[in-house]
């Protein structure tokens, strides 16, 4: 067994031992996930990321371990800071659904499972379209410097309306579904016929709308590790960052609306690491006295100053108009 195929047995075996702890000692069927409980399951997991990296610098002899090391660990930060913005997508959907909160747990885990499955798909089909044409980092490029303007000057996730939303219309459109209360049940039968719960549609949605997140950071963790071969990095530092999701939403739910300006700080990020994708077109160009080769650290310190820096100007500033408390209309539904 080579050093690939090691890696990637470790990896598994850690998401199944992981997935087992959170779910079998930190987390119960049917209960409210306590703000304690939230903090040790995120501090478990990011943890958990933070062993697999020295786990990487470790295996790998030499810089390559080193370099596989930033290289994981920045596109961690990278979908980690993505997910964080995409919490407030997910405040909204269960408030329009009134889903209970003991129910939050157990519907995010699904959702987050569907989720994982369609990036990894996207992944395989993104590393096999690297792998043959290389100009396709530079589309990957334009278009991560097109959403970083329109995410810097727009604040889209607060206009977010579930029933105006595509996936919404469309599982209204071929599910069968009950408003009825699901009471912990994803399926029911009434009349002999079988209906979908709140819960069943809200799980399913969550699964597609994270289709909508992947577009922008499937490519963005493609600007970090643009080499295919290095597939593991990318689904690593993906599957991490959105297992963790779970108990980030529990952990910032009630604070969500204290980072007004983080997609501000995402979208310098997004900005950046587009740039940086299409510096190689100047030695095209034949300006190769402008062409410039940032190291790998140079994104992880770019990632890490503007997540941090916006974090920190949102507690002490607030953008007018946003609400003071995006879960209270979740409190009024329960």
């Amino acid at each position: 067994m080579d050093k690939q195929q090691i890696i990637y047995v470790v990896f598994g075996l850690v998401i199944i031992l992981a997935l087992t702890f959170d779910l079998g000692l930190l987390s119960k069927k049917n209960k409210k996930i306590s703000l304690k409980t939230a903090l040790i399951q995120t501090i478990f997991w990011v943890l958990l990321s933070v062993l697999f990296c020295g786990f990487l610098w470790w295996e790998n002899e030499g810089g390559k371990g080193k370099q596989d090391a930033v290289l994981y660990i920045s596109a961690y930060l990278l979908e980690w800071s993505l997910s964080i913005d995409n919490i407030f997508v997910f405040i909204i959907i269960f408030s329009f659904f009134g889903i209970k909160e003991k129910n939050y747990s157990r519907v995010l885990l699904l959702g987050i499972l569907m989720a994982i499955v369609f990036r990894i798909i996207f992944i395989a089909l993104g590393s096999e379209l690297v792998s043959r044409y290389d100009w396709i980092m530079y589309i990957f490029g334009l278009f991560l410097v097109f959403t970083g303007l329109k995410m810097f000057s727009n604040k889209e996730e607060h206009d977010f309306d579930p029933s105006h939303n595509w996936a919404y219309k469309f599982l209204q459109k071929v599910m069968r579904v009950t408003n009825d209360a699901p009471d912990g049940q994803f399926i029911v039968k009434k009349e002999g016929k079988t209906f979908f719960t709140k819960l069943a549609m809200v799980v399913v949605m969550l699964g597609l709308i994270d289709i909508v997140f992947a577009v922008d950071s499937i490519p963005a963790v493609f600007s970090v590790i643009p080499d295919p071969s290095k597939k593991m990095l990318i689904y690593s530092s993906n599957i991490f960052a959105v297992l963790g999701l779970r108990s980030l939403f529990f952990l910032l739910r009630g604070a969500a609306s204290k980072f007004d300006y983080l997609q501000q700080g995402i979208a310098v990020v997004l900005l950046f690491i587009g740039i940086k994708m299409l510096l190689p077109l100047l030695e095209y160009a034949g300006v190769n006295k402008l062409y410039l080769h940032l190291p790998e650290w140079a994104s992880l310190l770019v990632i890490v100053f503007c997540i941090t820096a916006s974090i920190i100007y949102s507690l002490y500033h607030k953008q007018k108009g946003c609400p003071d408390d995006y879960v209270e209309g979740e409190e009024k539904n329960n």
